[in-house]
């Protein structure tokens, strides 16, 4: 589905949005039936209130209540809060937000609409909003519509959303902004060099593949690179069901990186994108992989199985061997790759690693900005022993237990070359429905990232 904003419209319905602080001058600056009718109804602009008032023709006006700051603080969105319950009709804002919350109000009001309809007809947000002055409506528009499409891909289950439809995905997006897109698949895999990515999903009936989309041709050289698991059986160490049971959404990395890459086109940047999506399932059949494997990678380093069910690590490793021969400026790699980031830092957050000072200080600044929450998360080199098991290069599952997201990263920094590298451990679900989040699939860190891209590429 595609997100906007609604046409301009003389006769839409103001739309005052009020914290509590402004509510008695608002208040009294309107006429006595209002004010009687405002206080009837014990609207005082507390955090999520929603209010209209009937005029002759319909609704005379409306008022979402913005709260106070340490109110606003435990959320976000709240604009959109208020939006979802709003009865039909168009509208126009009156507020007295400043310009960057301004936009990520009006981003949420855009969110707020997304409706995940492939099997089912859903119920359209009823409130529309005029895009209010002061934003780049345009900007905001590409950003949603970003954000919708990395949704819309996590929540298809894996019968509609196997490697060949992940790779029909990009083409669609890559024809949109006339980028060039090349796959390698199946055996083509191991004739050209990329074994874990094809022991991986060698058990599938639907080959594994490599995806590879480039666009732009000036600008600082910028790599994603995104987990393509469409589902994730665990392999022979077999997830239990209740384990399986959300590993639609393992290839929700690729789904961030691939709406990412969108935001970055229709916003154009100036940047020289590449986007790296290993796409495969994790299996059972005669051919799958074991314990005890092992596996030669592109890079030459081997790695012993100690674990079919860290599989994540395994194609990731591959496709970043392959970015960091190109020589990019900054490589991105995003995954839903382990229990333990959401053991730390729950779901809400996305958890990252980089070494680079430069890159958290403009990650950090656009994060707050744009309402993207991310955590730092360590590159703790002393653990490095912990992922050399002595009979391989490296280890795939380190028995113990602990530092599981970290040493996952450990693990993909020995991919990545000496670039300047980003990972993401995202969670890529929302577990109940929030403002301007469904319960359902979710892009994580990509604004943060969209916005902090400019500082983190300049020289």
């Amino acid at each position: 589905m595609t997100l906007a904003f609604a046409d301009p419209d003389p006769s839409a319905i103001p739309l005052h949005l009020l914290d509590e602080a402004a509510f008695d001058t608002w208040a009294d600056a309107q006429d006595a039936p209002t004010r009687a009718w405002v206080t009837a109804q014990g609207f005082k602009g507390a955090l999520g209130q929603v209010l209209t008032c009937p005029g002759p023709d319909g609704i005379a006006l409306a008022a979402i209540g913005y709260g106070t700051a340490p109110a606003r603080a435990r959320g976000r969105f709240h604009l959109a809060a208020g939006a979802a319950r709003l009865p039909s009709g168009t509208y126009t804002l009156h507020h007295d937000l400043d310009p960057d919350t301004l936009a990520t109000e009006a981003l949420g009001w855009l969110l707020a609409s997304y409706r995940f309809d492939r099997y089912r007809d859903q119920t359209p947000m009823a409130a529309r909003l005029v895009a209010p002055d002061g934003i780049d409506a345009g900007h905001i528009t590409a950003i949603a519509n970003g954000e919708a499409l990395t949704r819309t891909l996590i929540n298809t289950p894996a019968a509609d959303m196997a490697p060949p439809d992940l790779e029909q995905a990009a083409r669609d997006v890559a024809a949109q902004f006339d980028a060039r897109i090349t796959v390698i698949s199946g055996d083509d895999l191991l004739a050209r060099n990329f074994p874990l990515i094809h022991t991986v999903g060698r058990a599938a009936d639907r080959a594994p593949r490599l995806i590879d989309l480039r666009w732009g041709s000036t600008g600082p050289k910028l790599t994603l690179v995104g987990k393509g698991v469409c589902f994730d059986t665990g392999g022979l160490n077999l997830k239990p069901g209740a384990s399986m049971g959300l590993m639609k959404k393992d290839m929700g990395g690729a789904a961030a990186t691939l709406g990412l890459a969108q935001m970055i086109m229709a916003t154009g940047q100036r940047v020289q994108l590449r986007l790296l999506i290993p796409a495969v399932e994790n299996s059972v059949s005669g051919n799958a992989f074991r314990p005890g494997d092992i596996l030669p990678s592109r890079k030459g380093l081997t790695v012993e199985i100690n674990n079919t069910d860290a599989e994540g690590r395994l194609v990731l490793a591959d496709a970043l061997a392959y970015a960091d021969e190109d020589a990019p400026d900054l490589v991105i790699s995003m995954a839903t790759l382990t229990g333990a980031a959401r053991v730390a830092v729950g779901p809400d957050l996305a958890p990252y690693y980089t070494d680079d000072p430069a890159l958290v200080t403009a990650l950090e600044q656009a994060a707050h900005a744009q309402a993207d929450p991310v955590w730092r998360m360590p590159f703790h080199t002393p653990y490095e022993a912990m992922i050399e098991p002595g009979i391989a290069d490296l280890d795939n599952a380190p028995k113990g237990g602990f530092a599981g997201s970290i040493t996952a990263a450990l693990f993909l920094r020995r991919f990545a070359g000496a670039r300047r590298y980003m990972h993401f451990d995202i969670y890529g679900w929302q577990p109940s429905d929030a403002p301007a989040r469904a319960k359902g699939g979710v892009g994580q860190g990509t604004r943060a990232l969209l916005a902090a891209l400019p500082r983190m590429l300049s020289p």
